[in-house]
């Protein structure tokens, strides 16, 4: 590898190099889109330049919830720690002004019936733990209350209504985030692509909903939003314009059954703003498609929603989903495994308005098919059958004993003839 590097010089592989590379062609990837929803469902938007800040404050209850783990549990630690530190300090005072602190009191405390506010607390931090005990309602038993200072008396009142003021607020915001109706949402689940294919004579944009637990989600029920950017005769540019486009359900309601996955169907008709899309056309339209699932969570009786998003890219034309649930047993199984898989069908590659003032074209796309399946069909058959045929002739070939021996039969003339059997 050496003699070769100082045989050839290096001014000649980089002028090679760099010819090279000129004569490849550079192709640019089409700048990827920013989602408005995730897969996830996650909404892709930051808000910036917020002036009104003072707002959030005014619900602390809704910002405390939707704070991340890690700042939730610094509040809930901080608040009962700042009012532990607080309350101390008043007790704390409480005993200095009633004089409990002078080492004399001490003395005087065991010659005469002199009676402290507060029993055993002669420092901060005997203060601090009578504080603790107050808030928490341990009482351990050294530190007590006596009837000597009223001021000690409305300090403990007002101690116990904070408390069960912090109490009430910081355990129900933890409880709030652990029962958040998102994560049930988590076991809700989209196919990860969405198809468009011919289903009772029209073209439908069709998706998989599931449900990964057996806890059912009731009243649940499917929207779809076509979100794109629009601008009107007027000349107003609108970012996120959203229209609702209908669901094809032969139940009147909206509402779905969802005991198995289920294929949700869109028919594209005149309403539907995919009605002068082809398949060519659909790789270069800038939309997005969201789906949300709403429905009530039967164990927790909470409102959930799931989300998800099509763009372009995301939407195959001509396939149709596989079946995932059989009978076996008595029993009806659903595969998970097959949950995203979709097989190729025939379709016609026309906008559904072309289909729709031109019939034949469904019909042409059907027999040609047809007629394609019934040539790979035959091809099929006649690879099998050349498979089968060249099979039993290497067979007879290796083997030997496999060939019939000829056989001498007399007839009654006399004459011998040979046949095989």
């Amino acid at each position: 590898m050496l003699a070769r590097k100082s045989i050839i010089p290096e001014e000649y592989v980089l002028a090679r190099i760099a010819a090279e590379n000129l004569r490849k062609p550079r192709i640019r990837d089409r700048p990827r889109k920013a989602r408005f929803i995730a897969k996830n469902g996650a909404c892709n938007l930051a808000h910036k330049n917020i002036r009104e800040q003072g707002r959030f404050l005014q619900d602390i209850f809704t910002t405390l919830v939707d704070l991340k783990w890690r700042h939730t549990l610094v509040i809930f630690t901080m608040s009962f720690l700042c009012s532990w530190l607080l309350f101390a300090m008043m007790w704390w005072l409480v005993a200095f002004a009633h004089g409990d602190m002078d080492p004399s009191t001490e003395n005087t405390m065991n010659s005469t019936k002199w009676t402290p506010c507060v029993t055993c607390v002669r420092s901060f931090t005997s203060a601090f733990l009578f504080s603790i005990e107050v808030q928490v309602t341990i009482g351990f038993g050294g530190r007590m209350m006596t009837e000597e200072c009223p001021l000690a008396i409305t300090v403990l009142i007002l101690q116990n209504i904070v408390g069960l003021i912090i109490n009430a607020v910081m355990l129900g915001c933890i409880f709030m985030k652990t029962a958040q109706a998102h994560r049930r949402a988590e076991t809700l689940i989209f196919s990860r692509q969405a198809v468009i294919a011919v289903r009772n004579g029209k073209l439908c944009f069709m998706f998989r909903v599931g449900d990964l637990r057996k806890s059912m989600i009731i009243s649940a029920s499917v929207r779809i939003q076509v979100v794109k950017k629009t601008t009107t005769p007027e000349g107003e540019v609108i970012p996120i314009h959203q229209v609702d486009i209908p669901v094809d359900n032969p139940i009147e309601s909206n509402n779905i059954f969802l005991v198995a996955p289920l294929i949700i169907c869109h028919v594209i008709d005149k309403r539907s703003p995919l009605y002068d899309i082809s398949a060519a056309d659909l790789a270069l339209q800038d939309l997005e498609l969201i789906v949300i699932l709403e429905g009530v969570v039967e164990t927790t009786g909470i409102t959930t929603q799931a989300r998800t998003s099509y763009i372009a890219e995301e939407i195959l034309w001509g396939h149709r989903f596989v079946p995932i649930v059989t009978e076996e047993e008595g029993v009806y199984a659903v595969d998970y495994s097959k949950f995203g898989n979709t097989v190729k069908v025939a379709a016609p590659r026309c906008s559904a308005r072309e289909l729709d003032e031109k019939p034949s074209i469904l019909i042409q796309t059907l027999q040609k098919s047809e007629l394609s399946h019934q040539n790979s069909l035959r091809k099929r058959n006649s690879m099998r059958r050349n498979n089968s045929i060249r099979r039993s002739n290497s067979m007879r070939r290796t083997n030997p004993s496999l060939i019939v021996p000829k056989v001498q039969f007399i007839t009654p003339e006399g004459s011998q003839s040979a046949s095989e059997t």
